[in-house]
């Protein structure tokens, strides 16, 4: 199943390094990813393939906020089909 990461918070070091790695050690494959930075906040938006993650998907949810709140940041994960059917006009 494919699933949208999404990051926003204040620019520090090693932000995408960091949720990276946590999707590594779930063995979740980043397909693609976007980011950039508008003045001093980081914003990130990535598409992941989660069907070999070695966690149930709301146990990946609970620790990519976790590590966002160590960090600073809002990191958030949906489900493609929910982020798409989310934002149809």
């Amino acid at each position: 199943m494919r699933a949208i990461v999404t990051v926003i918070g204040k620019d520090t070091v090693g932000i995408i390094a960091a949720v990276c790695a946590l999707l590594s050690e779930k063995n979740v494959n980043v397909l693609d990813i976007s980011q950039t930075v508008l003045q001093e906040y980081f914003t990130m938006i990535m598409l992941v393939d989660t069907s070999a993650a070695t966690v149930p998907f709301a146990q990946l949810r609970e620790e990519l906020a976790a590590a966002g709140q160590e960090r600073g940041l809002d990191i958030r994960v949906q489900r493609e089909d929910i982020f798409d059917a989310m934002h149809r006009i």
